[in-house]
C-alpha cells in the first residue's frame, strides 16, 4: 500500500512570511480537555515576536469540541498568534491530521494530543532543537498523570521503562523540522501516528528536551489493556507494511536485572504492569474498537 501525496506546503519552501511555528491538534469530542490543552499553548514563553499558528481540527465531534476552542481565540489574538479551527463531519484521527497540516504553513511542526498540557518552556525548547537543516524529531518529557489507583499502579512502572527514561517516545506530542517532515507525504491509514513518525528517524536524529507536558493515563484496568493491546498492534502494523523503517526503532529493551529492581521496589506496581502487558499480548486479537476511557 503506498502513501498518498502530501498536498500541504512543503516546509522549508513557503512563499512570504508565515508563522515560525505551527501546532496541529486533532480533537474528537474534546470539550471538557480541549480548554486547558489550549490555555496551556497561550500561556507558553517565547521570548520574541515570531507568530505562531495553532490549528484545531475537531473530527467527527458530537459534543461542543469546536466552540471550547474558539473560546480560546482571544488568548491567542492577545500574544498575535494565531487560532484556527477546522470543522470536519467525518472523524478519523489521520484524516484530521492531513486536514490541518494543510494548513499549518510553518517549518516547524509540533504535533499535539488535545489531552496534553504543556509546560511553559515547551515550545521554545522545541524551536530551539528543531531549528537546523538536517533532519530533526524532537519531544518532551513526559509526566504521566492518572486517577485510579490501578492507573497509577501501571504508570508507576511505565514511567520507568528504557522506552520511556532512555528514548524520546513522543507520546502526546511531537515534533520535526522542515526537513524533517519532507520525509513522508500524507499521514497514511495507521493506527500509531507517533510511531510511525519516530521511525521516520534514527535515534540520533530524535531529541528529547528537558521541558515537559502530562499526558494522561487511560482509567482502569480493560482500558489499560485495550490500549497496550492497540500499542502493540500498531507497532506490528507498521512493521508489516513500512518495514524499511524498523531498522530505525533503536528501542532498549527491559532487561532482567532492571525488571528485578523494579519488581522489588514495586512489587505490587510491577504486577499489575506485567499482567496488563501479558494479557494485551494474549488476546491480541479482541477488542479491536476503540475508545478513550478516562
Amino acid at each position: 500500500m503506498t502513501d498518498r501525496t502530501f498536498t500541504g506546503t512543503v516546509p522549508g519552501t513557503l512563499s512570504g512570511a508565515g508563522p515560525a511555528l505551527g501546532v496541529l491538534i486533532p480533537a474528537s469530542n474534546e470539550a471538557e480537555l480541549i480548554g486547558g490543552c489550549l490555555a496551556a499553548l497561550a500561556a507558553s514563553r517565547w521570548d520574541d515576536d515570531a507568530p505562531v499558528r495553532v490549528i484545531v481540527v475537531a473530527n467527527g465531534c458530537t459534543d461542543r469540541t469546536a466552540d471550547a476552542a474558539r473560546a480560546r481565540t482571544a488568548d491567542f489574538a492577545a500574544r498575535g498568534w494565531e487560532l484556527l479551527v477546522i470543522e470536519r463531519r467525518q472523524g478519523g484521527k489521520l484524516a484530521a491530521l492531513n486536514a490541518g497540516d494543510a494548513r499549518l504553513d510553518a517549518p516547524i511542526r509540533v504535533y499535539l494530543d488535545a489531552d496534553v498540557v504543556v509546560e511553559p518552556a515547551l515550545l521554545a525548547q522545541l524551536r530551539t532543537v528543531l531549528s537546523c537543516d538536517q533532519p530533526r524529531y524532537a519531544s518532551g518529557r513526559v509526566r504521566m498523570t492518572a486517577q485510579s489507583w490501578i492507573s497509577r499502579a501501571y504508570a508507576r512502572i511505565y514511567r520507568q521503562v528504557p522506552f520511556m527514561t532512555r528514548g524520546v517516545p513522543g507520546c502526546g506530542v511531537f515534533a520535526v523540522n522542515a526537513a524533517g517532515r519532507a520525509r513522508w507525504g500524507a499521514f497514511p491509514e495507521v493506527i500509531s501516528d507517533d510511531t510511525y513518525v519516530r521511525l521516520q528517524f534514527t535515534p540520533d536524529e530524535r531529541i528529547g528536551v528537558p521541558a515537559g507536558y502530562q499526558w494522561p493515563v487511560v482509567e482502569g484496568l480493560r482500558n489499560l489493556i485495550n490500549v497496550r493491546r492497540r500499542q502493540d498492534t500498531g507497532v506490528r502494523e507498521i512493521a508489516t507494511r513500512y518495514p524499511e523503517i524498523m531498522k530505525n526503532e533503536g528501542k532498549p529493551t527491559l532487561t532482567l536485572p532492571q525488571k528485578l529492581k523494579l519488581a522489588a521496589r514495586n512489587p505490587i506496581s510491577f504486577t499489575i504492569y506485567t499482567a496488563i502487558i501479558t494479557s494485551a499480548r494474549i488476546n491480541k486479537n479482541k477488542n479491536k474498537t476503540w475508545h478513550r476511557g478516562r
